[in-house]
């Protein structure tokens, strides 16, 4: 990148280079044409809606590139959402599906954390991604979680601190900028800010012990970036103001009080938690003041639009002080000038594909946890075997349904014979789970698998449940949520994968069957 200095970029300039934006097709379309172009912004956010292919998203980060260069525009910072497990915006063939931090943190290796972020820190770099939106270092302690859940390594946050310090190496290590979230923590709280407003009331003691001690560790490890957290801290900020637009929490805490000097992002701004009690536009300029570098508006362009300008507005009226925004620009360049655009620039050899899909299989079989098991499992290779399989087709804020997993009937029925399956939605019908019943009645062996993405287990899952529970000793997997067990009657045996990647389903018919012991130790409580 040519080194340029801030006295050379307009005040529309150094503000553009502040935002980093979403939109919304396969190819450079209109809109981010127009951000680029027009408003200078300096950042591109991918979501599922732009991934067509791998080679279709590699030319496509070129071609972004030389929109920013052919309008005199610095290098772009691309990112994406790869947490790993059921978070993935890439989940096409040249993208490894790395596990999610829940099962990672089952796994208990931090080893294997830091390999992971390795692999696919080199594959989305080879894209040309250069930021990725993760390690979350939130500590899950809260069961009603619609939000976090097994995106955290577990409860513990001496754990947590652990696994996301080797995410952050790994990542780093290939020339992707980490980025751990959300700041100061969104762990315990049961709303999703994507939604409404969050408050964790706890007092400082316990968020020093607890929330704010993975994020200690990742600032102590050299994390390029941190993201903040749309949820209202009042034990730190007094105001009923959340994180994002708090400059107690962003410049006393964060930059200050725990001598951060990386990339502060905010999470987006177009989530409900910000947009509705304020505005896009106004919320851009009380983060902006409140001490974030760099602002995501990730789907509409009309609140991308009106956020630059009203940032500009408020620098032109005194309300933000230019020294700010050149502040934010100084560290943004900065790393742009070590990291931004050089595609592949790490020489390191990563495993072979094969040698990678083994690592995936230890890694699952070292993850998947049985909770308990009263003689049901391995099963009875003499008896036939009904599965009962959720199919994710709904997307949420956070999930998106995989385009490639095979069901945990077909994995079985490539190892034994005498195996069916019923395939239900994730939200099914009382009449549903009534005609499951009728046609379960000659099984001799029965799977249930459940699957809840936010909050509870959905009411539809529990009625199934309950009623074969009736006349069954059931085998329960918890696809997802480890806390689905809380909201059953106790099954004859408890399985929990963490998530439904195509690893963990092949591995978790080996475990089924006796072909491979689990070792996977629960990172959360079930209480």
């Amino acid at each position: 990148m040519r080194m340029i200095s801030i006295g050379q970029l307009s005040l529309e300039q150094r503000v553009g280079q502040m935002f980093m934006c979403g939109f919304h097709g396969q190819h450079a379309d209109e809109q981010i044409h127009t951000l680029i172009r027009d408003y200078h912004v300096g950042g591109v956010i991918y979501f599922r809606r732009n991934v067509g292919s791998v080679d279709q998203l590699t030319r496509l980060s070129a071609d972004l590139q030389a929109i920013a260069a052919q309008s005199g525009e610095l290098p772009l910072m691309i990112s994406v959402d790869q947490e790993g497990g059921m978070v993935a915006r890439i989940d096409k063939e040249g993208v490894t599906q790395v596990p999610g931090n829940m099962a990672l943190g089952a796994a208990g290796k931090p080893d294997y954390t830091r390999e992971c972020a390795r692999i696919l820190g080199r594959e989305l770099k080879s894209i040309g991604i250069d930021m990725n939106l993760a390690p979350v270092v939130d500590v899950n302690n809260n069961v009603l979680n619609p939000v976090i859940g097994v995106r955290s390594y577990g409860e513990n946050a001496e754990s947590v601190a652990v696994h996301g310090v080797a995410a952050i190496e790994g990542y780093q290590s290939q020339g992707i900028a980490a980025t751990a979230k959300h700041f100061p923590g969104h762990g315990d709280t049961a709303v999703d800010s994507h939604l409404g407003m969050v408050t964790v009331p706890h007092d400082r003691d316990r968020l020093e012990q607890v929330e704010l001690l993975p994020f200690r560790q990742a600032i102590e490890a050299g994390v390029d970036a941190i993201m903040t957290a749309h949820v209202i801290f009042p034990t730190i900020e007094p105001e009923p103001i959340p994180a994002t637009l708090s400059r107690k929490v962003l410049t006393g805490l964060l930059r200050e009080e725990m001598g951060f000097d990386g990339i502060i992002i905010t999470d987006c701004l177009e989530m409900h938690a910000i947009s509705k009690p304020y505005g896009v536009a106004e919320a851009a300029i009380r983060a902006v003041e409140a001490g974030a570098d760099l602002v995501l508006v990730s789907h509409t362009l009309e609140d991308q639009i009106s956020a630059v300008e009203a940032v500009v507005e408020a620098v032109r009226m005194g309300r933000i002080e230019e020294a700010t925004i050149n502040q934010a620009l100084e560290r943004i360049i900065s790393w742009k000038t070590v990291r931004c655009g050089q595609w592949g620039s790490k020489n390191d050899e990563l495993p072979r594909l094969a040698s990678i899909e083994s690592t995936l299989d230890e890694i699952a079989s070292n993850s998947i946890t049985v909770i308990h098991n009263d003689g049901l499992l391995p099963l009875n290779t003499d008896k036939d075997v009904y599965v009962i399989w959720p199919e994710v087709v709904q997307r949420t804020e956070v999930d998106e349904p995989w385009s490639h997993t095979d069901s945990l009937g077909v994995a079985l029925a490539q190892r034994r014979s005498g195996v069916r399956e019923h395939k239900i939605t994730t939200q099914p019908s009382y009449d549903e789970a009534d005609r499951i019943l009728k046609d379960v009645s000659d099984a001799d062996q029965i799977i249930v698998c459940t699957y809840t993405s936010a909050g509870h287990l959905p009411k539809g899952q529990q009625r199934l449940v309950e009623k074969l529970s009736e006349k069954y000793s059931l085998i329960v997997v918890a696809l997802r949520n480890p806390y689905d067990l809380l909201e059953i009657p106790k099954p004859g045996s408890y399985v929990c994968t963490y998530e439904n990647t195509p690893a963990v389903v092949r591995t978790l018919s080996l475990v089924l069957t006796g072909e491979l012991q689990s070792t996977g130790s629960l990172p959360v409580s079930l209480r």
